[in-house]
């Protein structure tokens, strides 16, 4: 049996008020391989593009993976390790018994998952961290994109 792939992946959101334009970025690489990609939504949120940019990072997998996945989002990081089991459980309501917000992305994340071996890892943001800063980068273009 062979031993999957083991790719590092590096997200970030972006975003010019809260809503308002956003970007996310993903930087990737695999031995000495990488890849650099980025989005824009016209009209969205930090959170949301923070999610997003997870997504697109293991969509671009091709086949099944052993991930490192590093965010500056306590609440990317928290929602996929910790809180999204309660919401699962609880038909995606969280402890107010209202509707989780963002239940689309969170749902789209948890299905890409799914094939891969995942590991998530919180840095801490701005703080010279090579992998971190480029997909800042990448998720501040996808922001002056949707600007306009």
């Amino acid at each position: 049996m062979n031993n999957p792939p083991e790719v590092t992946i590096y997200t970030d959101g972006a975003c010019s008020g809260n809503p308002g334009p956003g970007g996310w970025g993903v930087y990737m690489h695999y031995k000495e391989h990488e890849k650099k990609f980025h989005g824009s939504e016209k009209n969205t949120t930090n959170n949301r593009m923070e999610i997003m940019a997870a997504i697109k990072g293991i969509e671009a997998l091709k086949g099944t993976c052993k991930v490192k996945i590093f965010t500056d989002s306590i609440y990317l990081k928290k929602g996929i390790t910790e809180w999204i089991y309660n919401w699962i459980r609880n038909n995606w309501r969280g402890s107010d018994k209202k509707m989780v917000k963002n239940v689309d992305l969170w749902q789209n994340l948890y299905d890409v998952m799914q094939k891969h071996e995942i590991e998530w890892h919180w840095v801490k943001g701005h703080a010279n961290n090579k992998g971190n800063a480029i997909a800042d980068e990448l998720a501040c273009f996808g922001r002056d994109e949707a600007k306009g």
